[in-house]
């Protein structure tokens, strides 16, 4: 009932499928970042080394898995690497749609935050 309700009210504001959840965003963001270069073990790295927190893979292909079918990202795969036993690379890259509900989330969360004290005094001499 709930999430009818909330689907309702996400149809009324204009914003159908805009809304991401933490980890969605974690990965639409590396992918982003990562360009050209954005397949599993570089999209893993980035999220690990830029948040602190260990990353499932499972959990990771499972979203990303997710956020193609919700039209958010796509994917290409490379030829073999060519390594002794090499395997191909699966890159992706986001749609205009995921584009466009990465900017809006990322500018949800920033307007959020504004005027919100993020460290106290003590930490931010630390």
């Amino acid at each position: 009932m709930y999430l009818n309700v909330v689907q309702h009210r996400h149809r009324e504001l204009g914003v159908p499928g805009k809304f991401l959840a933490e980890f969605e965003l974690y990965l639409m963001l590396s992918i982003a970042r990562l360009g050209g270069e954005a397949y599993g073990a570089a999209i893993r790295r980035e999220i690990e080394e830029r948040t602190g927190r260990p990353v499932s893979v499972g959990a990771m292909y499972l979203t990303l898995s997710r956020l193609g079918d919700k039209g958010m990202v796509t994917f290409s795969v490379s030829d073999p690497q060519p390594t002794k036993g090499g395997r191909a690379r699966k890159y992706y890259d986001l749609t205009a749609a995921g584009r466009e509900a990465m900017q809006h989330s990322v500018g949800m969360l920033h307007r959020m935050t504004e005027g919100v004290p993020l460290m106290t005094e003590r930490e931010k001499g630390a």
